[in-house]
C-alpha cells in the first residue's frame, strides 16, 4: 500500500552541473528515459524538472566532450537537489606526432622570429619570408604582394584570426605600398600553403596564409628604429585578459632616392594596431582586432637619366620633369569575435568584421625627352609626354561568420557559414598624351588623340554567401610499428548575388608517415578551387572614339584551377645538426581565365573569361642548421606555364620558370652577440609586350631578378632568460647593405615611340645599393 502511494506521488528534481574546477556547464543533457522526460542546463548549468517517484529513478547526466554519470534516486519526495561534477572525456587515441613542427597537412608553420633581425628593403617581415619559400615569386624588393605558382597577386588569400583580410585596390607600383596589414611584432603563428589547401580557405586559387596573432603570456615589449622607419610594440597580460598594441611608422624616402628618377619623394605611411582578448571564465572567450592604416605617398620629379642596352649598343634616355603625383590609401579593419567553449572538444564561434578603404590617385606629371644612341650621339626620339590620373575608390566589405570546431576520437570536424555585404565605387580618369619630334603619336592626320585614355564610373553593391565543412582523420595501422595517416577531406560552397553564381569546391589531401620510418614522409593533395570574382576582374574594357571605358561585366563566372600536387619530406641530421628536404611536384589545369596584364604590382584584367591553360613545376626545399643554434634555408623552383587566348598558346604574364632563394644566418666564431643574415634571390624574368597591345603578342621577357641583401647584428644586451637585474630583454644593433652588389633590376619599362612608329623600351630599375642602419630594444 505504502509502495502505491510513492508511486502516484511527483516530486521536484534541481541542481547544477559543472566541470571538474566548478565552472558550470550549460546545454548538458538531463535525462530519466525511463519516464521519457528531458531537461538541458541553463547558460549557469542549473536545471529544474518534474518527475513521478518511484522506487529508483536514474537520472543520467551527458554532454559532448565529458563523460556521462548516472544518478540513482530511492523513492524521492518533494523537492530533491542534485550537485553533478561531469570529468573531461580524455580517452582519445591519437596519431603519434613527432617533432614541434611536423607538417602533417598541405599547409606549413613558418617562424616569423627567424627574420625579424635580417635585412629588409620593405618592413614587412612576414610577405619576405614567403617571398622566399617554394614556389613563391616576386620581382620588387619594395612590395609586399607574390606571386604562386603561376598565379596572380590576386590569387592570395590572407587570414588573420579566421577573419579574410583584404589588400588596396588601386597601388600600381611598390613606391606607394607602404606597410602590409600584418604586424611581425603581433604575429604568434604563420600557415602557409601554396596548393591543396584546405577548405576552410576562401575561394581564391593559389595560395592560403593564415596568421594568428598572439596572447602574452606576460607584459612585454619592443622598440624598433631604422632609417627606414619605426615601430613600437607593447603587450599587456592578465589572468583573464590580454591586450597587445601596435604602431608603425615608414618611410622609404631614403630607400627611393637610388631611383633613376629624381626629385622629391614625400611617402609617409602610418598603422596602429590593437589586438584584445578576454577571458571571463573557461567557457568564454572574447576578441577584438582593430586597424587604422593612414599611407599617403607624395612625389615630384625632377630628371632621369637611365643607360641601358648592350655594350656595343648603349642608350641613353633623359627626362625632365615638371609636376606632382599625391596618392591616398586610408584603411580601417575591425573584427570581432565571441567564442564559446562548449566543452574541451568543443567550440562554437561567432565573428564579426569591417573592412573600409577610401583611396585615392592623383597625379599630373609632363616629361621632357630625349632618348640618343651613346657611340653616335644620335637623337632616336625627343618628345613631350603628359601623364594625368584622377582615380578614387572606397570600398567597403561587412562579414558575419560562425564556426563550430569538434574533436572527438581521431577526428577533427570544422565548419563555417560567412554572409559578407560588399559595396565599391570607382570614378576614375586617366589619359596620357606623347608627342615625339612636334607629332602627336598616335595621329591620323586630323584627330588628335591620347596614346591612353580611360574613364571609368561604376559601383558595385553585393552579396555573397560562403560556407564549408571538413574533417581531419587521423588514423593508423594495426602493425607493431603502425604506419600513421592524416586525412583532410572538405567541401566548400559559394554563392555571390551580383552574377547569381554559385560554386562548389570538393578538396582533400592524405599525408602518409612509414611505421618503418617516421621521419620520411609522403602527401598527395588535390581539389577544385576557384577564384571567387572581385572588383578587380569585373572590369571590363570598350574602345570609342579612342576612350577605353571600364564596366562591370555581370556575366562574369570564377576562374577555375583543378590542383594535384604529390610531395615528400625527409627529417635528417647531417654534421649532428637537424636538416628536412622536402620536394613537391604540381600541375594545375586552369580554365574559365580572365586574361590579365601586369605592369609593375598593378594587375589589369580583360573583364572576360576567355582562355585556358595549365602550370606545372616541380618545388625543393632544404631547411635547416647550416650553422649550429640558426635556421637557415635554400628553395628551389621550376615551372612551366601556358594560356590559350584567341587560338595562341603564350606562357602566363607571372610565368617565373625558375627562381632560387637563400636565406642564410650564421654566427662570428666563439659568440652568439654577431650574428649575420644573407638572402639571396635569382629568379627568371616574366613575359611582357607593348602596352595597350593584346596579350598574344607577349614575345619579350625581362632580365632575371638577381638581388643580394646582407645584414650584420649584435646583441649588445641577452637577457633573455631574465637572469639580469634589469627591464631589458634583448638589445640588438644592425647595419645592412641592401642590394650588396648594386644590380639593376628592371620591374617595368617605360615605352618611346617615334614619330616613324619605331617603340624603344625604356627600362625602369629598382632600388640601387643602400645602407640601413637599426636598433631594437626588446623589454
Amino acid at each position: 500500500m505504502v509502495t502505491q502511494v510513492a508511486i502516484g506521488q511527483s516530486f521536484t528534481l534541481q541542481g547544477k552541473v559543472s566541470d571538474k574546477d566548478g565552472n558550470p556547464i550549460e546545454l548538458a543533457s538531463v535525462m530519466v528515459v525511463s519516464q521519457g522526460k528531458l531537461a538541458m542546463t541553463n547558460l549557469k548549468g542549473e536545471f529544474h524538472m518534474q518527475l513521478h517517484s518511484e522506487d529508483s529513478v536514474k537520472v543520467r547526466f551527458s554532454m559532448i566532450g565529458y563523460k556521462s554519470k548516472e544518478r540513482v534516486l530511492r523513492r524521492p519526495q518533494g523537492k530533491q537537489t542534485m550537485l553533478v561534477q561531469l570529468l573531461d572525456d580524455n580517452e582519445m587515441q591519437e596519431v603519434v606526432v613527432e617533432g614541434k613542427t611536423k607538417q602533417h597537412g598541405t599547409t606549413e608553420e613558418l617562424d616569423v622570429d627567424k627574420v625579424k633581425q635580417g635585412p629588409s628593403a620593405s618592413g614587412n617581415a612576414v610577405e619576405e619570408m614567403v617571398q622566399t619559400q617554394a614556389g613563391v615569386s616576386t620581382h620588387s624588393e619594395l612590395s609586399s604582394q607574390y606571386n604562386v605558382r603561376g598565379g596572380t597577386f590576386d590569387e592570395n588569400s590572407v587570414y588573420i584570426n579566421n577573419i579574410e583580410v583584404y589588400r588596396p585596390f588601386l597601388v600600381r607600383s611598390g613606391q606607394q605600398e607602404g606597410l602590409s596589414i600584418i604586424n611581425p611584432d603581433m604575429v604568434q603563428s604563420v600557415g602557409f600553403s601554396t596548393g591543396g589547401f584546405e577548405a576552410k580557405y576562401g575561394d581564391k586559387m593559389s595560395s592560403a596564409l593564415d596568421i594568428t596573432y598572439k596572447r602574452p603570456k606576460r607584459t612585454e615589449a619592443s622598440l624598433t628604429a631604422s632609417l627606414l622607419g619605426a615601430s613600437a610594440y607593447l603587450g599587456i597580460a592578465s589572468k583573464k585578459f590580454t591586450w597587445t598594441n601596435g604602431v608603425r611608422y615608414k618611410t622609404n624616402r631614403y630607400l627611393l632616392g637610388s631611383l633613376q628618377t629624381k626629385g622629391e619623394y614625400k611617402p609617409s605611411f602610418l598603422d596602429y594596431q590593437t589586438y584584445l582578448s578576454w577571458q571571463p571564465s573557461k567557457r568564454w572567450q572574447i576578441d577584438f582586432i582593430g586597424n587604422i592604416s593612414d599611407n599617403h605617398y607624395n612625389f615630384q620629379p625632377e630628371d632621369r637619366e637611365t643607360n641601358f642596352g648592350t655594350l656595343q649598343n648603349v642608350k641613353k634616355f633623359r627626362v625632365y620633369f615638371d609636376g606632382q603625383e599625391k596618392d591616398l590609401f586610408r584603411t580601417y579593419f575591425g573584427s570581432l569575435s565571441i567564442t564559446r567553449h562548449l566543452s574541451p572538444r568543443t567550440d562554437v564561434s561567432l565573428l564579426a568584421s569591417a573592412f573600409s578603404t577610401r583611396e585615392q590617385e592623383r597625379y599630373d606629371i609632363q616629361g621632357q625627352y630625349w632618348l640618343t644612341q651613346t657611340e653616335t650621339s644620335e637623337n632616336l626620339g625627343v618628345g613631350t609626354y603628359m601623364q594625368h590620373s584622377r582615380d578614387y575608390l572606397n570600398a567597403n566589405v561587412k562579414s558575419l561568420k560562425l564556426m563550430l570546431q569538434h574533436r572527438t576520437g581521431k577526428h577533427k570536424i570544422e565548419g563555417g557559414v560567412t554572409y559578407k555585404v560588399e559595396q565599391v565605387k570607382e570614378n576614375s580618369a586617366e589619359y596620357e598624351y606623347r608627342d615625339s619630334a612636334g607629332y602627336n603619336v598616335p595621329h591620323t592626320g586630323r584627330d588628335l588623340r591620347m596614346i591612353y585614355s580611360l574613364r571609368a564610373k561604376n559601383e558595385l553593391n553585393a552579396k555573397r554567401t560562403e560556407a564549408y565543412l571538413q574533417d581531419t582523420w587521423n588514423f593508423q595501422t594495426r602493425d607493431s610499428v603502425p604506419t600513421l595517416f592524416t586525412f583532410n577531406y572538405g567541401v566548400r560552397f559559394a554563392h555571390w548575388s551580383f552574377n547569381g553564381e554559385s560554386i562548389v569546391s570538393p578538396r582533400a589531401s592524405l599525408t602518409i608517415t612509414p611505421g618503418k620510418n617516421r621521419n620520411l614522409s609522403f602527401r598527395i593533395a588535390g581539389g577544385l578551387y576557384y577564384q571567387a570574382p572581385f572588383y578587380k576582374e569585373l572590369r571590363d574594357t570598350s574602345v570609342v572614339n579612342g576612350i577605353t571605358y571600364a564596366t562591370l561585366n555581370q556575366s562574369i563566372r570564377s576562374q577555375r584551377s583543378i590542383h594535384a600536387l604529390a610531395s615528400m619530406s625527409y627529417r635528417f641530421e647531417m654534421m649532428g645538426r637537424p636538416f628536412k628536404f622536402t620536394a613537391e611536384a604540381y600541375y594545375k589545369a586552369l580554365s574559365q581565365l580572365v586574361p590579365y596584364s601586369v605592369d609593375n604590382v598593378k594587375v589589369t584584367y580583360y573583364g572576360d573569361q576567355q582562355a585556358t591553360g595549365h602550370a606545372t613545376g616541380l618545388d625543393l626545399k632544404l631547411f635547416g642548421e647550416f650553422v649550429p643554434g640558426t635556421d637557415s634555408w635554400l628553395t628551389l623552383s621550376v615551372m612551366n606555364t601556358r594560356m590559350r587566348l584567341n587560338g595562341k598558346s603564350i606562357p602566363l604574364p607571372t610565368d617565373q620558370r625558375y627562381a632560387l632563394n637563400l636565406y642564410f644566418t650564421d654566427y662570428f666564431p666563439g659568440t652568439t652577440r654577431w650574428r649575420m643574415s644573407l638572402k639571396l634571390a635569382y629568379a627568371d624574368g616574366l613575359p611582357f609586350a607593348t602596352p595597350h597591345q593584346e596579350l598574344e603578342n607577349n614575345s619579350f621577357r625581362a632580365p632575371a631578378y638577381k638581388r643580394a641583401d646582407i645584414g650584420m647584428s649584435y646583441r649588445l644586451l641577452d637577457n633573455h632568460d631574465g637572469s639580469r637585474n634589469t627591464i631589458f630583454k634583448n638589445v640588438w644593433i644592425g647595419l645592412d647593405c641592401l642590394n650588396l652588389f648594386g644590380i639593376n633590376n628592371v620591374n617595368s619599362y617605360y615605352w618611346v615611340t617615334d614619330i616613324a612608329g619605331q617603340q624603344y623600351a625604356v627600362p625602369n630599375f629598382l632600388t640601387g645599393r643602400q645602407i640601413n642602419g637599426r636598433v631594437t630594444v626588446e623589454f
